[in-house]
């Protein structure tokens, strides 16, 4: 499957070395659902490359649309961290077309 790993990248945070972590841990989490035999997606790391070489000021216009957009092609979605409400307008995705929400790495079957 491919699975999006929906969790907070900005936080709430203003500090760019809070959003690297929340990255980090993010693409960790990519990491054990590709262990299970899935294939993850961060809508973070399609449009950070984009927003990167058009500049920061076009963050607003392309991360969720982008981020969103993955979602919509994604079999299942691993919600993780604290609260986020772009993390958790993916996860309403998955919701209105009945697809696998997993809270937990243990619920994520192994293929």
């Amino acid at each position: 499957m491919y699975i999006m790993i929906a969790g907070p990248y900005t936080g709430h945070s203003k500090n760019k070395s809070d959003w690297d972590n929340n990255h980090q841990i993010l693409n960790e989490y990519a990491y054990k659902v590709f262990l299970k035999g899935h294939i993850p997606v961060l809508g973070v790391n399609v449009a950070l490359p984009i927003i990167d070489t058009v500049g920061f000021e076009k963050y607003d216009e392309l991360m969720m649309p982008i981020s969103l957009a993955m979602a919509e092609k994604c079999d299942a979605v691993f919600r993780i961290g604290v609260p986020s409400k772009d993390a958790d307008e993916e996860v309403d995705i998955f919701k209105s077309k009945g697809l696998p929400i997993y809270y937990g790495l243990v619920e994520i079957p192994i293929v």
